[in-house]
């Protein structure tokens, strides 16, 4: 049904730019938080760590050199979300062409055989004109 897969198509793409809206703050939040060089953030960043050495064999701490972080990751969601969005769109288009060519070629399908009709009507009524006049 084209009004439900339409129903749907709005529902997604709205979906998609309120993520996409929701991300993008929380994203700037953190580059605000993160992005500012204030005193407390680096003093807490160069605390030596408390409690106990840790256990022989364990290595030091180090962030995962392929590991970009959570505002990579939301920056990802992000651009998921945009080409989600853009192929929801794209989707939507084909499917309404694809709407828009059945019903004409079912209109014109409905006129054609409508206008069988009509000539077959015709050419019946001219033959049973024909048969009563040759009875006659």
């Amino acid at each position: 049904d084209r009004e439900k897969e339409n129903k749907e198509f709005q529902m997604t793409v709205a979906d998609q730019r309120e993520t996409q809206k929701l991300l993008a703050a929380a994203l700037q939040v953190l580059s605000e938080f993160y992005g500012k060089k204030s005193g407390a953030a680096l003093a807490q960043r160069r605390q030596d760590p408390a409690g106990p050495p840790p256990p022989p064999g364990f290595e030091s701490y180090k962030k995962n050199a392929a590991s970009g972080g959570v505002m990579s990751l939301l920056q990802q969601i992000i651009s998921d979300a945009k080409a989600m969005e853009t192929e929801t769109i794209r989707s939507e288009e084909d499917a309404q062409k694809a709407y828009e060519d059945f019903v004409k070629e079912t209109n014109s399908s409905v006129e054609a055989k409508g206008k069988e009709i009509v000539d077959k009507s015709e050419v019946k009524a001219k033959k049973e004109t024909d048969f009563i006049e040759a009875k006659e």
